[in-house]
């Protein structure tokens, strides 16, 4: 590794979109350093296939510690697609490393994960999911994978769609979606056999929320089900507001109809 930014930028960012690049920010003078450093080596040379390691001497390149923020060494940050997904400082032990990395790695197959999204943006979701399940296959815990394969499956499979994210709990990042496929995996149950929901003056409204989800008409969806808190909160445990959220959470935060209807859901809440 050369002594310029420029290198940098090639070495480190641009490679980081290929594979990921491990960088150790160090000092010859520094203790800690001199103890780490074969150990970051061992770690590289069992791993070559998953990860590149650079080492930065932060007196030769002072503009890069600073852009990085580095504030004390040893510091070890992890480059993904040209940014920094994860750090640790200090020379910690080899095993709490190994440790480290195995989470902090994107999954090898994040490749394939991009072939699917690339599949739904094209219109292809069949294809979309024969790479899902594939990934699934190798990687039964990939979270990423079992959330966009649950999604396809919600209108064509529902059962199936709630048990691959079954196993997602709460301590999870992708607790929030997974619980609102659950959600509306459980509405869709009701459209196969209404009559396992009680019956009350509003149930054919709710019966008719959960028909436009189907049809992803969210709107309409997001409008019934607010006639049914506004007419019958506790109905099915609060199941349209439930609803509501689950369809905030599939659309996101920046949507129109997340938007418009998020205040309308608080309006009919606190009425």
């Amino acid at each position: 590794m050369s002594d310029s930014t420029q290198d940098f930028d090639t070495d480190v960012i641009q490679r980081s979109y290929s594979i990921p690049v491990l960088v150790d920010f160090w000092t010859p003078w520094c203790a800690p350093c001199r103890t780490l450093g074969p150990i970051l080596n061992r770690i590289a040379d069992k791993n070559a296939d998953r990860f590149v390691l650079v080492k930065i001497n932060t007196e030769e390149l002072p503009e890069v510690s600073t852009r990085y923020q580095v504030r004390s060494i040893p510091n070890v940050k992890l480059f993904v697609d040209g940014q920094v997904v994860d750090e640790f400082t200090g020379a910690l032990p080899e095993g709490m490393i190994e440790q480290w990395l195995n989470r902090a790695l994107p999954s090898p197959l994040r490749n394939t994960l991009k072939k699917a999204e690339n599949e739904v943006l094209a219109g292809h979701p069949d294809k979309a999911v024969t790479l899902l399940e594939e990934v699934l296959e190798v990687e039964p815990d990939n979270e990423d994978a079992a959330v966009m394969l649950a999604r396809l499956l919600l209108a064509s499979d529902h059962r199936k769609a709630a048990a691959v994210v079954e196993r997602i709990g709460a301590d999870s990042d992708s607790y929030h979606i997974a619980e609102s496929i659950r959600t509306v995996a459980r509405l869709f149950d009701y459209a196969v056999a209404p009559e396992t929901l009680p019956d009350a003056p509003l149930k054919p409204v709710y019966l008719s929320a959960i028909e436009h989800l189907k049809n992803a008409d969210f709107e309409a969806a997001l409008s019934s089900f607010i006639e049914v808190i506004k007419g019958a909160r506790q109905y099915d445990d609060d199941g349209a507001r439930k609803a509501c959220l689950a369809i905030f959470k599939f659309l996101g935060d920046d949507h129109e109809l997340t938007r418009e209807y998020r205040s309308r859901l608080a309006s009919a809440l606190y009425v």
